[in-house]
């Protein structure tokens, strides 16, 4: 595959390099907005007052903590619904709730959210309060079942919600009409967070804590979740607004020190992270994908309880069972993506040129793992995809349904994009939702011939024939002088860096002294810039490039630390490459 052109865009004028590492740190944050960046503290947090429903809702769980009730939390299938279904029952315990369970959707029995079946199922543990996590703003259907049996429901979610809201008992996302929180990129673990603050408030305020008289309880550190509250954030991919990263990053500090769940610290051992360093990329890269792969292939009951325990042998032993899920995953993952890459390619010869939007399907496709495949080649060919797989059920007519799992590019809504679909073609899309970035949908296999061209449409109206040139990013040249360890170690710690708020990219021009191909599928190069030392450079991925490597190559690349048998060095982390005269012009990059 050739991919798709490729612009490098630096964000600053490149003749003043930064002289110095401070200079350097200083003009990274004011290019990504935020001159006080390196002031991450936890009393900058938005207020919990701001959030619309937060009120009503923290005094029906100090209510139900009060009574003694019964609670269960009904959580998601992915790390934020699992992260937040830890933080919730952790956090309910330690507010002094006597009974609280959880329940975690199927994603091959259930689908997603607090669906009819899932209040059935939850039932039977006999609640009198439901919360969910990550989910429910969708479910109306649920919820109303809920009510049917007399079960009150307090929906915590942060997603996109439709004209119509569930008839809750309370509801707290920052995404609802009329909600005035400054963050709307909250992600569910946070909105979790954020009502056990406010439950503690009123708690307070109720003269609940009183661990001097017998028998009161002490007021909980609230902040012993926050090392949780970073996973979910991360691993869900949400817009690193300031709000956000002082959760990631006050989380990052408990981690580093030691103070984080056993299961998390397992599942950071098990990927070969040192807890002393972690940062927000070892979240996102290591932790978050482990514990997403009891949702995509097995039951994320187990990523729960992997959180949840106190023990840490059964925490490790719940990790390794991840770790093995995650290693099963990239198995199935690798055949589909060869599959899909072969789609698109027949595609792309039988028709000349890709449509501005793919629509892909297998029949024997994993519907855990479509989402994956979805960004994978969203990644490679620049495009908004959507990845279809059996859903093992059926329609009105006894056909096949499908699932898909949507991912877009920057610019393009592909939740509301789906939703235009839906409005032009009533009656095509069985259910669907999601956000910007990301969405999912139902449909029959029938009406895939349909959905793919309507699909194709609708992005052709947004973007036009032919989807805009990927642009990267960056931060410009860094002087031979600052190409070291040092760099790379204060850049690699001073995030946190994710989506909205990027990892810095640099671009410069570097000497090649040697390339090779390691593992089949990646490049490995021995590089050289003015009177910098010489690098070893990875680009994962960019094995096929091997023959256009010559003497001299201009390189995007993120300044990373190799840390192996405990050797440290700075190494470039390739993100694209080509040639020194071609700096200027779109290049096409696999």
């Amino acid at each position: 595959m050739t991919g798709v052109p490729v612009r490098i865009r630096r964000l600053v004028n490149n003749s003043e390099p930064p002289q110095g590492l401070d200079t350097l740190m200083q003009r990274l944050y004011r290019q990504r907005g935020d001159a006080r960046a390196a002031e991450i503290n936890l009393a900058d947090l938005l207020p919990a007052n701001d959030l619309l429903g937060i009120e009503s809702a923290a005094e029906l769980l100090a209510d139900s903590i009060g009574r003694r009730a019964r609670i269960t939390v009904v959580g998601d299938f992915d790390a934020d619904g699992a992260t937040g279904s830890a933080v919730a029952i952790l956090g309910l315990r330690a507010l002094g709730a006597e009974d609280v369970r959880y329940l975690t959707p199927s994603r091959f029995k259930h689908g997603y959210g607090l669906s009819p079946a899932v209040v059935d199922a939850a039932e039977s543990a006999k609640p009198d309060l439901l919360i969910t996590v990550d989910n429910g703003i969708a479910s109306i259907a649920g919820v109303a079942r809920a009510r049917e049996l007399g079960i009150p429901v307090l929906i915590t979610d942060h997603h996109l919600p439709a004209a119509e809201l569930p008839a809750a008992a309370a509801i707290v996302n920052p995404n609802q009409p009329g909600c005035g929180f400054a963050s709307k990129h909250l992600a569910g673990v946070g909105v979790m967070f954020y009502l056990l603050a406010a439950t503690r408030a009123e708690m307070r305020r109720r003269g609940c804590f009183d661990s001097a008289r017998p028998g009161g309880r002490a007021e909980p550190n609230l902040a012993q979740l926050l090392d949780l509250v970073a996973l979910g954030t991360v691993a869900d991919v949400v817009m690193l607004d300031r709000n956000n990263r002082i959760l990631v990053e006050q989380g990052l500090r408990r981690i580093r020190a030691g103070y984080c769940r056993p299961g998390l610290r397992a599942l950071l051992e098990i990927a070969g992270c040192r807890i002393a360093r972690v940062t927000a990329r070892d979240l996102g890269f290591a932790a978050g994908p482990r514990l997403n792969a009891a949702g995509r292939l097995d039951d994320m009951s187990i990523g729960v309880e992997c959180l949840v325990t106190d023990d840490p042998v059964r925490a490790m032993k719940l990790a390794r069972k991840l770790h093995s899920l995650n290693v099963e995953r990239r198995e199935i993952e690798f055949s589909m993506r060869e599959a899909a890459d072969a789609i698109v390619n027949e595609l792309a010869a039988s028709a000349g040129e890709l449509p501005p939007g793919l629509c892909l399907y297998g029949a024997d496709w994993h519907q855990g793992v479509i989402g994956i495949v979805a960004a994978r080649i969203r990644e490679h060919w620049h495009r908004p995809v959507i990845a279809f797989a059996d859903s093992g059920d059926q329609d009105a007519a006894g056909g096949t349904m499908l699932r898909g799992s949507a991912r877009s590019i920057d610019g393009l809504h592909i939740r509301d994009l789906i939703d235009a679909v839906a409005k032009r073609h009533p009656g095509l899309i069985e259910r669907f939702g999601g956000h910007a970035m990301a969405a999912g949908l139902s449909l029959p296999r029938a009406a895939l011939a349909t959905f793919r061209d309507a699909f194709a449409d609708a992005v052709r109206r947004e973007v036009g024939h032919t989807p805009p040139v990927r642009e990267l990013l960056s931060d410009g040249e860094l002087p031979g002088a600052l190409l070291n360890l040092s760099t790379a170690e204060a850049v690699r710690c001073a995030g946190p860096w994710g989506k909205g708020f990027s990892e810095p990219l640099f671009d410069g021009q570097f000497e090649v002294s040697g390339v090779r191909v390691v593992a089949e599928r990646h490049l490995k190069l021995r590089v050289r810039a003015g009177d910098s030392l010489p690098l070893e450079a990875i680009g994962f991925n960019l094995a096929e490039q091997r023959g256009q490597v010559g003497e001299r190559m201009h390189l995007a690349y993120r300044l990373d630390v190799n840390d192996y048998r405990g050797l440290r060095a700075a190494q470039l982390v390739v993100e694209h490459l080509q040639p020194p005269d071609a700096a200027d012009a779109p290049r096409s990059s696999a």
